[in-house]
């Protein structure tokens, strides 16, 4: 029995139907089957950069540091084949369970997807990472036979600077998601991605960027209890029409507005949009102004969502930058408000998250540009899962404004998780999940 009575289409980042009559609890990330994949995936799939410890062990570069005098010639990449066999056989529990190690960019990397057991008997998601650094640096001192005093030559090209700091700064092993104890809260880890790792794991497909990125936020949102009751609806909606493209709505939008548009006719669209499908209708009217109401606030706020991403796509698309994201959360929903007197996305919450993420991103503070933050940052974590995913897109479609852009700081997540196909097309994923 269905729990929600409305039903939406699914369709694809190139406006094709994919699946229609979709119930809502649908793409719950509780229900779904091929969420709950993607989000297992993320917390125990690691990548190994084999080319980098063979680096490491030969310079003599480990952490943050480098010792002259203490390097080692290994022949890493050149028997990978040899040390991915034994890697897998100390990740496995046992034999022919859910263990999988994969040979990426001609052995350079190596992606390693730890059995489920090992997450079982873990309280947080750190199992994979160690379990698999704990098995290369196994796996390369007795293939090599590196005596006792050089092991832990080996030992911190591949873990870093662990245990001196708390993460694995510096050192080989590549994970999706930080460390626990990075999280700014109860709930936090899945929103601690950057925007740029997450437009680079879908190959810069905007769309895919969008359905990825709102994945990883509202699957957040809903372990950090903000789906729960009452406010289930409100979330599920946001996620299916700002992140799914329900209805098309997203799509339609951007490709109304895609050669001439500007935010300004993004909010007439939206407007347009909702009142043919009577989500608002006209209320009273004002000396200058009409004002619009509505007796589902959940769904205008799903439409001011969808029509967010929109309005992102739409600017940063025309301009190939990603600065502008910040503004046109800002202003997109201000001019949202104005225009119909109801409440913009999130309920301001976008437009507050908006001010700050300004200001820290590219003003007088010039901390970073925008592909360096997630849903964690203390800046950009305050609205419920809809400002996020339009950094990552904003990234996606940025053409190298950016002090640190996409393939700078996370080429190698294209290499290793966007051969994933969860990750690099979550919208047909998600709905063959459906």
């Amino acid at each position: 029995m269905a729990k929600y009575k409305e039903s939406c289409d699914l369709y694809d980042d190139e406006g094709k139907l994919l699946k229609s009559n979709v119930t809502l609890e649908k793409v719950s990330p509780v229900v779904n089957p091929v969420i709950r994949k993607m989000i297992n995936l993320t917390k125990r799939t690691v990548a190994i950069n084999m080319a980098g410890i063979e680096n490491g062990v030969k310079t003599g570069s480990f952490g943050k540091g480098q010792i002259l005098g203490r390097g080692l010639n290994l022949s890493i990449t050149k028997d990978v084949d040899t040390l991915a066999a034994k890697i897998k056989e100390l990740v496995q529990v046992s034999d022919g369970d859910d263990t999988k190690v994969t040979k990426v960019s001609g052995g350079k990397l190596l992606l390693v997807e730890v059995p489920m057991a090992r997450i079982e008997a873990a309280a947080t998601y750190d199992a994979a990472s160690t379990a698999v650094a704990a098995a290369a640096t196994q796996a390369i001192i007795d293939q090599y036979k590196v005596d006792m005093f050089n092991g832990s030559v080996v030992k911190s090209a591949i873990w870093g600077t662990y245990p001196q700091t708390m993460d694995m700064a510096g050192g080989n092993i590549i994970t999706v998601l930080s460390i626990p104890q990075n999280s700014e809260g109860l709930g936090y880890a899945l929103r601690n991605i950057n925007a740029n790792t997450v437009a680079m794991m879908t190959h810069r497909n905007a769309m895919q960027t969008c359905a990825l990125s709102c994945t990883f936020e509202q699957a957040g949102e809903f372990e950090m209890g903000m789906a729960i009751g009452a406010f289930e609806r409100a979330q599920l909606l946001l996620y299916a029409f700002q992140g799914l493209n329900a209805n098309n709505m997203l799509y339609d939008i951007v490709k109304a507005n895609g050669k001439t548009g500007t935010m300004g006719t993004v909010v007439q669209s939206v407007v347009e949009r909702a009142l043919e499908d009577k989500v608002i209708k006209a209320g009273k009217k004002g000396k200058y102004f009409q004002f619009y109401e509505t007796k589902d606030p959940m769904m205008w706020n799903a439409y001011a969502a969808a029509g967010t991403m929109a309005a992102t796509m739409v600017n940063c698309g025309a301009g190939r930058f990603a600065q502008a994201v910040s503004s046109t959360l800002l202003y997109f929903n201000d001019l949202l408000e104005h225009e119909t007197g109801l409440p913009s996305c999130d309920f301001g919450r976008v437009m507050g998250t908006a001010v700050g993420f300004s200001f820290f991103s590219h003003s007088i503070y010039g901390g970073g540009g925008p592909g360096v933050f997630n849903g964690n940052h203390i800046v950009t974590r305050h609205a419920a899962g809809v400002a996020v995913p339009c950094v990552c897109v904003a990234c996606a479609l940025d053409a190298g404004t950016q002090m640190f852009g996409p393939e700078q700081t996370s080429k190698v997540y294209q290499d290793t998780f966007g051969t994933i196909d969860e990750f690099a097309r979550p919208l047909q994923a998600i709905a063959k999940g459906a």
